[in-house]
C-alpha cells in the first residue's frame, strides 16, 4: 500500500503497533521523507494535522490506551470549550515519553475519575476542576460548577481519592473558599466580603422561575427578597451576557425582588461601600 492510498483509508493518526508490518514500513519511508510526522512513539500524522487540539489529543489514546489525558485539555474536552491550551497534559502509572507538545506523568488515576468522550479517557470534571488549581486558581473551579459539569461534594470526593500530591495544601484551601459554590471570580469575592463583615441569610446562585423561565440570583436574600447582582468580567467583555441580565433584572423586579449592582472594580476598589448598601437594603425591607 503506497503512502497516498494509506493516508486517504486510515489517516489522520497512524500507530505502528496496530499496522501490519508492510504498512509499518510504508509509515516509516512515509516520515523519512516528510509525508508524516511524529507526535508520540511510534505514532504519526500529516503534518497539517500536527498542530490540531482533537488530533493530538487522539494520538495519546493511540500511542497508549490506557493513558488518561488530565489538565487543561482535559477541561477542554468536558466543561471549559474555550480554554486555550498550550500543551496536553498525560498521566499513566509506566513509562512517560518526553514529546514536543505534551506533558506526561507517572501518576495514577483513581478508576472513578475518569470518563470516557469521543474514546478518550480524561480525567473527570471534578477532578479536573481541582487539579488545576495550583494554576489557574479558583477559576477551573467556578468554570466547573458554573457549567454543572460536577457539584461541590464531588470535587471534594475527588481531591479525597487523591491525597499527598504536590499542591493539596493550596487545592484544600480553595475548596474551602468554595463552600458558597461560586460561579465565577467575582462571586468569590463577594462571598468572602459578606463572611468576613457577618452578612448571613444569604443563598448563592439561586434559582427563581418567573414567568416560565429560570434565572439565577448571584446572591439571594430570601426572606427580604433583596437579589444582589455582581458583574463580572463578562459583563464587561459579552454585550449578550449585560443584554440577558437586563432582562432577567425586569423579571425579578416585577415579581417583587429589590435588586443591587456591583461591579468587581466595587469589590476591589470600595468593598466598604458594597457592604454598606446591602446592610442598609437589609436594614429596609
Amino acid at each position: 500500500m503506497n503512502i497516498d492510498t494509506l493516508l486517504a483509508a486510515e489517516g489522520p493518526v497512524f500507530h505502528l503497533r496496530s499496522l501490519p508490518p508492510a504498512t509499518r514500513a510504508t509509515v516509516k519511508s512515509a516520515h523519512e521523507a516528510g509525508r508524516l510526522v511524529r507526535l508520540l512513539p511510534g505514532t504519526y500524522v500529516m503534518p497539517d494535522a500536527q498542530d490540531d487540539f482533537a488530533t493530538r489529543c487522539a494520538a495519546v489514546a493511540w500511542w497508549c490506551p490506557d493513558a488518561v489525558i488530565v489538565g487543561a485539555a482535559a477541561a477542554r474536552l468536558t466543561f471549559w470549550p474555550d480554554l486555550f491550551v498550550s500543551h496536553i497534559d498525560g498521566a499513566r502509572r509506566g513509562y512517560v515519553p518526553s514529546a514536543h507538545g505534551y506533558r506526561f506523568e507517572r501518576r495514577a488515576v483513581d478508576p472513578d475519575f475518569v470518563v470516557v468522550r469521543h474514546g478518550l479517557r480524561l480525567s473527570s470534571p471534578a477532578l479536573t476542576a481541582v487539579d488545576l488549581v495550583p494554576n489557574r486558581g479558583g477559576d477551573a473551579i467556578d468554570t466547573c460548577l458554573r457549567a454543572r459539569a460536577a457539584r461541590l461534594e464531588d470535587l471534594w470526593a475527588a481531591f479525597r481519592a487523591h491525597p499527598s500530591r504536590s499542591g493539596n495544601l493550596e487545592r484544600h484551601r480553595m475548596l474551602v473558599d468554595s463552600r458558597d459554590r461560586p460561579w465565577s471570580a467575582a462571586e468569590r469575592l463577594s462571598h468572602r466580603l459578606l463572611r468576613r463583615h457577618g452578612i448571613s441569610g444569604w443563598t448563592s446562585n439561586l434559582e427563581v422561575r418567573v414567568q416560565g423561565l429560570s434565572y439565577f440570583i448571584d446572591i439571594a436574600f430570601r426572606a427580604e427578597r433583596l437579589a444582589v447582582e455582581i458583574d463580572g468580567r463578562l459583563h464587561e467583555d459579552d454585550p449578550s451576557v449585560f443584554e440577558s441580565d437586563r432582562y432577567r433584572q425586569n423579571a425579578l423586579v416585577t415579581e417583587g425582588w429589590r435588586v443591587l449592582r456591583f461591579t468587581y472594580g466595587m469589590l476591589v476598589d470600595r468593598p466598604q461601600y458594597v457592604v454598606d448598601q446591602i446592610r442598609a437594603a437589609l436594614a429596609d425591607s
